[in-house]
């Protein structure tokens, strides 16, 4: 299996594996897709195994310490030099599911923040999923504000030691 950061060209993938991932509500469709690859594609880590896109993580880099929906529609909400990593989405083809593929891009997209400088790493999640985030770090912060979907999420952050420390 290999990591790579995403190109344009991978966004039929991509947008194929977002809808078997997540509901349609709460799906990013391949214009929003399109806007992100565009926007920010070094924050697009895909783990291919042969020709079958196995895993993803996305999302920008901001200065804002929280994540808020509006950001998932407005791909100009990243600032390369941002604080912030954020995650918009974490999904893993079900054939490829229970193998590890999703903590491996975790482990990837947190060591790239780390050495990038980033404070730390942003993400929201459902209920079931705070204990698997908290396996990697992430603390709760409890319930989020976000409406997406219509569902109840819970905002994540791991914090990361200061460069130099």
């Amino acid at each position: 299996m290999e990591i790579r950061r995403a190109t344009l060209s991978d966004l039929d993938a991509l947008a194929a594996l977002e809808a078997q991932c997540f509901p349609p509500a709460e799906a990013a469709g391949a214009d929003s897709l399109r806007g992100r690859l565009l926007a920010y594609p070094g924050h697009f880590w895909l783990l291919w195994a042969g020709a079958h896109l196995a895993s993803y993580v996305n999302g920008p880099v901001t200065a804002q310490p929280g994540l808020d929906d509006w950001m998932y529609h407005d791909p100009s909400v990243h600032q390369e030099n941002g604080a912030w990593q954020m995650i918009f989405g974490v999904g893993t083809a079900p054939q490829f599911q229970g193998r590890g593929c999703a903590g491996r891009l975790l482990r990837q997209v947190i060591a790239d923040a780390a050495a990038q400088g980033r404070r730390g790493l942003v993400l929201t999640c459902k209920p079931q999923l705070i204990g698997y985030y908290a396996g990697f770090g992430f603390a709760d912060e409890g319930r989020s504000s976000s409406q997406l979907g219509g569902a109840r999420w819970h905002q994540m952050r791991l914090t990361l030691p200061a460069p130099g420390r």
